[in-house]
């Protein structure tokens, strides 16, 4: 008999082994392959983050020039995949529209054997904000954008291509940090995906594929979201204290807050708040900073749970202008380098991933005739 796992949603149980980070343990409680993510976000660039995330090394400059020289040449996007984007409802959601695009993207530049993961995975990495914004622009201002940009870092060629112009040193700034914070965390819900999608020797799209469906529930993925649509209701701290003592009086959920594995802070968090105030004060906000620390307090006084990852991100991503529907989807842009590396660690040592059951349905009966059914 299969041994019994205890805990809702295996939650607790080690399910493989990973040389990519560890989460919850001693220290910063975050590394990628040995580094503090504190340390990768206040001396490094997403790209070189992506590069020792994918290739087990951070780079030289000459290795860092020639990767972002590579990245920026494979951002064009078929002519098939533009014309599937403009098919897409202007009010999809976002997440849908890149589960679709990676999908088309695997139907039109398929991975023919495993010797193309690293050319394959980059392609993604550079395609990934022409997608989402391809889609975005055409939908909702009727212009078909040039996928191509100067700038030779994803993050600000998203925001240029989100905005039609160059973002400033700032808005590029936060963007690496924002990126590095979020691109890999152990066996989480979407990276368990990728892995079992794996396991099966399936093809790097459709275990991207999967995995973004799954961060597209709003247990995983969404909670920036959900935490923006909150806040931005809130006219001063003193009505988010009032409101969200109201929440947690009717027992709703509050996203953005605690974390399955962090027992006592999740470490992005602190990196993330300090840029979210750089950006509050660059804007001249005297609202939704104050409101998001205020949510933060009573969140901690009332309930001793703590921002996560996601909660000053919503207010960070509002300061750059970035639509709340497009939060999700600047994840996917990171989070693919944790996902890719996962299913090429997976691929060096498979087994097929199939664990077991508890039956809790009917003992064994025979099938009764018609005649004495209900």
């Amino acid at each position: 008999m299969a041994k019994q796992l205890s805990g809702a949603g295996l939650r607790g149980q080690v399910a493989g082994k990973t040389a990519l980070s560890t989460v919850g343990v001693s220290g910063s409680g975050l590394t990628y392959r040995g580094y503090d993510v504190k340390d990768l976000a206040n001396n490094c660039q997403f790209e070189e983050v992506a590069y020792l995330i994918l290739k087990g090394k951070l780079p030289n400059q000459r290795e860092l020039s020639a990767y972002k020289k590579t990245l920026q040449s494979l951002r064009s996007l078929p002519q098939p995949l533009k014309e599937v984007l403009e098919r897409i409802p202007k009010d999809a959601h976002p997440m849908d529209v890149l589960r679709t695009g990676c999908s088309m993207l695997g139907n039109l530049e398929g991975e023919a054997n495993f010797d193309q993961q690293q050319d394959v995975t980059e392609r993604m990495l550079a395609a990934f904000p022409g997608i989402i914004c391809y889609w975005y622009r055409f939908t909702h201002d009727g212009i078909r954008i040039d996928e191509n940009t100067d700038d030779d870092s994803i993050g600000g060629h998203f925001l240029h291509l989100l905005r039609g112009e160059k973002p400033s040193q700032l808005h590029e700034d936060v963007m690496h940090v924002s990126l590095i914070l979020y691109a890999e965390h152990e066996f989480n819900a979407s990276t368990f995906t990728a892995r079992v999608c794996a396991s099966t020797l399936s093809d790097m799209h459709s275990c991207i594929t999967g995995a973004i469906g799954s961060l597209r529930g709003p247990l995983h993925g969404g909670a920036n979201e959900a935490a923006m649509e909150m806040i931005e209701g809130f006219t001063s701290p003193e009505h988010a204290e009032k409101e969200m003592m109201a929440k947690l009086e009717r027992k709703e959920k509050i996203m953005g807050f605690g974390h399955a594995v962090y027992s006592d802070s999740d470490p992005r968090n602190e990196i993330i708040k300090q840029w979210s105030k750089k950006l509050s004060e660059d804007v001249g906000d005297d609202t939704l900073y104050a409101v998001s620390e205020r949510c933060e307090e009573v969140m901690w006084r009332e309930k001793k749970l703590f921002c996560n990852a996601d909660f000053f991100h919503a207010s960070a991503y509002n300061f750059m202008d970035i639509p709340t529907k497009l939060f999700t989807p600047i994840f996917v842009m990171s989070r693919l380098t944790g996902w890719a590396a996962h299913v090429m660690e997976q691929r060096a040592d498979n087994r097929i991933i199939r664990p077991s059951a508890e039956y809790t349905g009917e003992e064994l009966r025979p099938v009764p005739p018609m005649s004495e059914r209900d």
